[in-house]
């Protein structure tokens, strides 16, 4: 089971009138950020079977990008797991029910982070998760409390992308 967490793009920093920091947008300078960076992993993630995302503005939006830069034919759906101020294991029901899928999850930071860490058996992810990086993980089983997950690639924008920590 391949899982790929990405945290969204730079957000605008002023929350919009009348709205929440949920409704802010990715800046255009993201936007074009992005779909360079998911262009030159693309390849190494391949296509996934499910991608969700956090239903903040700001994610939905990254995942939007994703999914187009890789022909993405398949379902998109914001789900609550992935909001910032839930805990790392509200994922874990998630991964059991698609098993053997390949997902890309896009949500926040520190939660990317932390859930990295949850899922590779570390106290705290020993790299930065910059907006907009890809971090590529295989779980052997499919059950993210049975076995610690393998890294595949950790890829920040702008930076060489890494298979080791």
């Amino acid at each position: 089971m391949k899982v790929f967490l990405v945290r969204h793009g730079d957000a605008d920093a002023e929350i919009p009138e009348g709205l929440g920091d949920e409704a802010r947008a990715l800046t255009l300078k993201a936007r074009q950020a992005l779909a360079t960076h998911f262009a030159s992993v693309a390849q190494r993630m391949g296509p996934a079977d499910l991608i969700l995302t956090s239903p903040l503005v700001r994610a939905v939006q990254t995942a939007q990008i994703l999914s187009l830069t890789l022909k993405h034919e398949g379902p998109m759906h914001a789900h609550r797991s992935l909001l910032p101020d839930m805990p790392v294991g509200a994922i874990d029901s998630v991964l059991k029910e698609h098993a053997g899928q390949a997902l890309i999850l896009v949500g926040h930071q520190p939660s990317m982070g932390a859930m990295a860490a949850h899922l590779l058996a570390l106290q705290s992810f020993p790299k930065s998760v910059n907006p907009g990086t890809v971090i590529g993980l295989v779980l052997e089983d499919g059950q993210p409390e049975s076995s610690s997950a393998k890294l595949l690639f950790y890829a920040p924008p702008g930076q060489t992308m890494a298979e080791a920590l």
